[in-house]
């Protein structure tokens, strides 16, 4: 028998005994008075005089993370939600019977305690304890070397005792709260909308995705797990509701990365009378804003580098970044043949299908895309790679879209919407044909969606921002899997 297992026999032996006592093992009839952070942002700063003339009694619940016993008394550190207190258990208060149930706690059991407050000869704040009781038994122990990278996949898998062990998680995740309720008053405060959309729709589109395809049985109905709500969302614009946007799960059929999670977190929103240079400024408030309130500088950090988010950003076009980190001339891009000997030089298997855009973006993605470490908005996207987005008045083989790149990682994608119908078809016709063909990422001809644009549609523009990426950035986290409470993995 291994130790885990027979550290498990002991502390069943434990639960029998006390069941045995009629000693409730897992009562419900304990309720806290205060948390470890209450208690010790009221009274941290109260001298042993001044803790001793309080007449009040406090009960905290928490986890045990440190039992230090000695003969007849007892040191233990309680772990709430808010932090930890330590707790005092005397024999001689608590008496023999109840002494003895203390001596028999464990790491990891949840414990309920009443008592008042005093400071120790280190002058630890501390309650001293009129009462312990035990409200759940820790039957597993706690793992007791759980950090290192030899570790990371069982964190991933175990998130709950991850965050039981490991403090600065439970920090990633209280920032990632924070950081969501942040991003909500911003826009509501510019007068945008919350609205939900639907997450299983009848036509998979809104992004170049695979989709996840499930089957309502009443209806005899194939449904989409939504890749995104732009469609939706959009329809609201013709609505009347010129300013909307949803914090929404989406669901991509594709693999599973450092940057990539099947199922994943995206901000949206769409602003009526506004074209894609306006959601510049827009995203350029945000992100500062977010620095401000979670670092208090506009300077973070990320991996081995500092991300310096001063505004303005800098802009550069997708060609423009190509040539310069290919080391080029623009030139020397403008050609389908032309890029596919660059390719050929960096020895990148392509589709020998693709046309030019989506080859320009595939060199993109390979050699700039993880240079872009301080803040850029790159535009100049092909019409090709982008279904959705209007055509540029200048330049119309491209169109009006930005995406942004912090950290070397894509972060936000936005564009001026297409709102006229019969371009619209055009280009669903042709993401139509390119899906018969195979492309399993392209969408069908949405027929619904086009009649709301031949209702008319405002100008407008419209940005995706990834919230795990963003929590990502704001955190200094380094994978997708850490600022995903429970990550898809393998098996």
């Amino acid at each position: 028998m291994d130790e885990v297992n027979e550290q498990m026999t002991v502390r069943r032996q434990k639960m029998a005994k006390l069941d045995a006592q009629g000693v409730p093992v897992y009562p419900n009839d304990f309720r806290p008075s205060h948390t470890a952070r209450a208690i010790r942002d009221r009274h941290g700063d109260l001298a042993q005089p001044e803790l001793e003339a309080l007449s009040e009694e406090f009960s905290v619940g928490g986890r045990i993370r440190a039992l230090r016993p000695h003969g007849k008394a007892a040191f233990f550190e309680l772990q709430d939600g808010t932090g930890r207190l330590q707790v005092h258990a005397r024999k001689d208060r608590l008496g023999e019977e109840a002494y003895g149930r203390v001596r028999s706690l464990d790491l990891g059991d949840i414990a309920g305690v009443r008592g008042r407050l005093f400071r120790t000869r280190t002058n630890e704040l501390t309650i001293e304890a009129g009462e312990v009781r035990l409200l759940s038994k820790c039957i597993r122990p706690l793992p007791e070397k759980w950090h290192g990278l030899k570790d990371v996949e069982t964190r991933y898998r175990q998130r709950y005792v991850d965050l039981m062990v490991n403090p600065e998680v439970r920090e990633v995740f209280r920032n990632r709260s924070r950081i969501i309720g942040l991003v909500r008053d911003f826009l509501q405060q510019r007068g945008f909308l919350e609205v939900e959309t639907p997450m299983m729709q009848p036509m998979a589109g809104g992004a170049a995705a695979k989709p996840f395809v499930t089957h309502h049985n009443a209806l005899d109905l194939e449904l989409y797990l939504r890749v995104a709500p732009e469609l939706f969302l959009k329809r609201l614009l013709v609505g009347g509701f010129d300013r909307v946007f949803e914090l929404n799960r989406n669901f991509r059929n594709e693999g599973l990365s450092t940057r990539h999670n099947p199922e994943f977190t995206m901000l949206e929103f769409y602003q009526a009378y506004a074209d894609y240079r306006d959601l510049m400024e827009l995203t350029e408030e945000l992100f500062v804003m977010l620095a401000e309130q979670v670092h208090g500088s506009l300077r973070i950090p990320c991996g081995e580098q500092e991300v310096d988010l001063e505004r303005p950003w800098e802009r550069l076009s997708l060609t423009e970044g190509v040539a310069r980190y290919a080391g080029v001339k623009e030139a020397d891009l403008a050609t389908p043949e032309a890029l596919r000997k660059l390719a050929d030089r960096y020895s990148l298997k392509l589709d020998p299908g693709l046309g030019r855009g989506k080859l320009l973006v595939e060199l993109f993605e390979h050699l700039v895309e993880p240079r872009l470490i301080q803040p850029t908005f790159v535009v100049g996207y092909p019409l090709e790679v982008s279904p959705l987005a209007r055509r540029n008045d200048s330049f119309p083989n491209l169109v009006d879209r930005f995406e942004l790149f912090i950290g070397g990682r894509e972060l936000a994608n936005a564009f001026s919407e297409l709102n006229d119908p019969l371009d619209q078809r055009k280009r669903f016709e042709e993401q139509a044909a390119a899906r018969r063909a195979g492309d399993d990422t392209a969408c069908e001809v949405d027929e619904d969606y086009l009649r709301a644009l031949e209702y008319a549609m405002p100008p407008a523009a419209g940005e995706g921002i990834g919230i795990d990426r963003l929590v990502m950035l704001l955190t200094d986290s380094p994978s997708i899997r850490d600022v995903i409470l429970f990550p898809l993995l393998r098996s």
